[in-house]
């Protein structure tokens, strides 16, 4: 016999499990051809409630089905009926969805058979990757996952929102934390300056992310990478976003306060738990200034200090006005290495995450790893900012100057020096290597942990034992 049972949303207390006979199962309702489908079976999903649903979606243990066309009106019910592939083990949860276009609202929760806990339970660590293989054994561990989106492209292949999604659903089901960055397109990292309509489309798909029932789990929503570099602004680099001008998608700095078009309020109007992270800069770019200038006169370093300065008054004047929660919850950096730095002087090269170089051609400015000492100094020095968690979401190392990839310049030992270097530094509560797999091109081959070309089969064996180490 068959027994399934209905979650209806929202939940009020109250979980059906109900056996046997149909006629006594609350809407939606779901059957199956074959009725009793085995794993690995091809079978059709049908559900059936009394409301014409629009933009319906349904999932089997988190994996989009197929679906065989509009809804079907039976008298006072519609009828959707979708293909899938019966998963292995002894149960499985399927999920019904509705308004998808906008953000999808779970409708009904159906358990078939017996379900094991879907997130296992994991130890905490620092260690995180970009774009995780989805087939990659944490060993328990419970790292982060940094995952891409971009607005323009909510429907294609990959980058869309159903397969991210499923993404998610995998990540967390393994324990891991996951922090998604949305840019706006590929080529232009956030909304250029006065695109008002590019920001309304921005906030809008920061919005359907926070109210979709399946993105639930994201650990953090990251506002853009790398606008302070002309590659980030490629598409209107007449327009290149400023630090006011991030200031003021981000947290509605220079707007009236009782406005609410910003990535902050958007996404918490949707969720209130949701947490909303600063993207990073790229260190070390001299594409952009900032006018506020940091205490060592870099380019990076003062569009740093200029940006933080300025979401410190928005959330402030926020707050003044009797608007809680303006205020980001943390920051998202890059820390780069560079092992074969000359301010290194003669030390191991796998030690380059613990030295403090400076560059006297920068004005002191720090070189490599080290970098994460500037952006946490910057952060610290303003009053809604001091002391919020600060998530390295991009390192390797990768010598951007002279164009040598990680795969050729990797010196094994310099990640278990990185995430040491890490570990005692209380405030920062991520160390994530960009990248481990990207399925679509070779454009990130040198970078990638589940490829292991050249030394980063060095970079993969460690990833793999740090994560097995107490």
């Amino acid at each position: 016999m068959l027994i399934a049972g209905y979650w209806l949303l929202p939940i009020r207390g109250r979980v059906y499990v109900v056996p046997g006979d149909e006629s006594s199962l609350p809407w939606p309702r779901l059957a199956f051809e074959p009725a009793l489908p085995l794993s690995g079976e091809t079978a059709t999903a049908l559900v059936t409630d009394v409301i014409p649903w629009t933009f319906v979606t349904l999932t089997v243990d988190d994996v989009p089905a197929t679906s065989l066309g509009q809804g079907v009106r039976y008298g006072d019910t519609w009828l959707w009926r979708w293909t899938f592939t019966v998963p292995e083990g002894a149960g499985y949860e399927v999920r019904f969805y509705h308004d998808c276009h906008t953000g999808c609202v779970e409708r009904g929760r159906f358990t078939v058979g017996t379900v094991t806990p879907a997130r296992v339970s994991a130890m905490p660590t620092k260690l995180g990757l970009a774009l995780p293989n989805v087939a990659r054994d944490w060993h328990q561990r419970g790292g982060w996952a940094v995952e891409v989106a971009y607005a323009r492209q909510a429907e294609e292949a990959f980058w869309g929102v159903d397969d991210l999604a499923a993404r998610v659903a995998v990540h967390h089901s393994k324990g891991l934390r996951v922090l998604l960055r949305v840019d706006y397109d590929p080529a232009q990292s956030i909304p250029a300056v006065d695109d008002y309509l590019a920001l309304t489309e921005y906030l809008e798909y920061f919005r359907r992310l926070a109210r979709d029932a399946r993105m639930r789990e994201v650990y953090g929503f990251i506002a853009g990478a790398d606008f302070n570099t002309a590659e980030a602004n490629a598409l209107n680099l007449e327009r290149a976003v400023t630090p006011a001008w991030y200031a003021r998608v981000f947290d509605g700095y220079g707007e009236d306060v009782s406005h609410t078009d910003n990535v902050v309020q958007a996404i918490r109007a949707e969720n209130p738990n949701a947490r909303v992270l600063v993207g990073p800069l790229r260190p070390w770019s001299v594409d952009q200034d900032g006018d506020r200038q940091y205490n060592i006169t870099v380019p990076w370093l003062n569009y740093m200090n200029t940006l933080v300065a300025l979401l410190d008054e928005g959330a402030r004047a926020k707050a003044a006005a009797g608007i809680p929660l303006a205020a980001p919850d943390g920051f998202d950096v890059q820390a780069p290495g560079l092992p074969d730095a000359p301010e290194l002087s003669g030390a191991l090269r796998a030690d380059e995450p613990r030295a403090d170089m400076r560059r006297a051609a920068w004005n002191g400015a720090r070189v490599g790893f080290g970098v994460y000492r500037d952006w946490l100094d910057i952060i610290n020095a303003y009053p809604t900012t001091r002391g919020l968690p600060v998530y390295i979401i991009s390192t390797n190392t990768y010598d951007r100057e002279a164009n040598i990839p990680p795969a050729q310049n990797y010196p094994r030992g310099w990640l278990t020096a990185a995430l040491d270097v890490v570990d005692a530094e209380p405030q920062i509560v991520a160390l994530v290597w960009f990248l481990d797999d990207f399925p679509h091109s070779d454009q990130w081959g040198w970078f990638s942990l589940t490829r292991k070309p050249g030394r980063l089969v060095d970079a993969a064996e460690e990833f793999d034992a740090l994560l097995r180490r107490e």
